[in-house]
């Protein structure tokens, strides 16, 4: 990119996994790049050239800040969220409702306080960073598959709205990752729960799957190309064998694909 050209994207969750890989590949691609921390004095591992800003998104005051302090923003990269597990029945309702204020709520208002400036200037991008559980539900991880489903609901929704005025949105679904995700997972089960031992059953596999996972550059380079494209397509699938898995959903009933998700995770 020249000066001329020069965007500015603003990743939110770029302290490490997937929104520290996208954040360093728009550096390298000349994009100025605001990466977004809970604690930004307290990232490990900064990305050279982002600038880390404080956000929480459970926070309409840290948003309303994080959406000032940033400014113009050309590409909006919903990344941060937070990996939630167990059976539904076991669920507290505060858990549920910080999950989707974290992963559906919050992006959804940072998106709201972006896109006003992207239509005054006839271009944006909006990515949605969801994952293949919207696609391909999984049992004990209800609450995380519905909300990557709002998520790309929101995003094929907005899609529309938007395109006139030269913002293009997209949703990116990765599959299993190498990332260390499954450590930050919440996870509620009670310890006498009749749903334990299938429970630990799935959980294993998940982990095993994420362990063999594709890089977080991986994922990183779908994204760019979802902002770079003319434009984007709704919806990129990135890694646990996409193409094949997809292409199944399409020729299969939905009840057999649900069945071979299942057996993949020793169900």
């Amino acid at each position: 990119m020249t000066d001329q050209t020069t965007r500015t994207a603003l990743v939110t969750g770029a302290s490490s996994g997937i929104g520290a890989a996208v954040a360093a590949a728009l550096v390298r691609r000349g994009y100025r790049v605001y990466g977004t921390s809970r604690a930004p004095e307290a990232v490990a591992e900064p990305v050279p050239g982002v600038e880390y800003l404080a956000l929480d998104l459970t926070d309409e005051t840290s948003i309303v800040a994080c959406a000032k302090a940033a400014g113009a923003v050309d590409v909006l990269v919903n990344n941060a969220g937070e990996s939630q597990s167990g059976p539904l029945e076991e669920l507290p309702p505060e858990a549920v409702e910080r999950l989707f204020r974290t992963n559906v709520f919050g992006a959804v208002r940072l998106t709201q306080l972006l896109l006003p400036g992207m239509r005054a200037r006839r271009y944006g991008r909006v990515v949605m960073v969801g994952s293949m559980l919207a696609s391909f539900p999984l049992a004990y991880r209800s609450s995380y598959v519905a909300s990557k489903a709002a998520m790309k609901g929101f995003a094929d929704a907005l899609r529309r709205e938007v395109s006139p005025y030269g913002v293009g949105v997209a949703t990116v679904e990765p599959g299993s990752i190498n990332t260390g995700i499954s450590e930050r997972r919440t996870e509620y089960v009670r310890t006498d729960s009749p749903f334990a031992a299938e429970y630990r059953t799935m959980l294993a596999a998940l982990n095993a799957n994420q362990d063999k996972g594709i890089p977080a550059d991986t994922v990183a380079a779908t994204i760019v190309r979802a902002i770079e494209a003319r434009p984007p397509r709704p919806l990129y699938a990135v890694g646990s064998n996409a193409p094949v898995v997809f292409a199944l959903r399409r020729l299969f009933p939905r009840s057999l694909i649900l069945r071979m998700v299942a057996r993949r995770h020793g169900l």
